[in-house]
């Protein structure tokens, strides 16, 4: 398993609605329940009518088009990184996964995942 760790600075929001422009970024994670819509986009696009917010957050990419029937790969990559200290958000999609860490705990977690056996490469941008 290799991860990616991506340049970019991220930002946990809650909001009342997200504007189109963060659409049509090629980084924006929406989510929505009968209580809360939230909302994780890079930093410097943060909607101004933010309820919440927590800046802060670097990503990290597992690789690859990950196949429903894989069991285990969140466990072990949060396992990892919660022995390390390393809090996470998590995000996941149909292809793959995604894992927040706060940056000043970046370089701490892909030490701790390089030592559990995983593959850490770094990417300039998304893309």
């Amino acid at each position: 398993m290799t991860i990616e760790i991506m340049d970019e600075r991220f930002t946990v929001c809650k909001v009342e609605s997200v504007p189109q422009e963060l659409l049509d970024d090629r980084f924006c994670f929406v989510g929505k329940t009968d209580k809360e819509l939230s909302l994780v986009c890079r930093t410097d696009l943060v909607p101004a009518q933010t309820l919440a917010r927590e800046d802060g957050w670097r990503g990290m990419r597992v690789t690859g088009t990950l196949d429903f029937s894989l069991i285990g790969v969140l466990s072990r990559i949060s396992s990892i990184l919660a022995e390390a200290g390393v809090g996470i958000f998590v995000i996941s999609t149909y292809d793959t996964d995604y894992v927040l860490v706060k940056g000043n705990m970046l370089e701490k977690a892909a030490d701790a995942l390089h030592v559990g056996g995983i593959d850490v490469t770094y990417v300039s941008q998304l893309g």
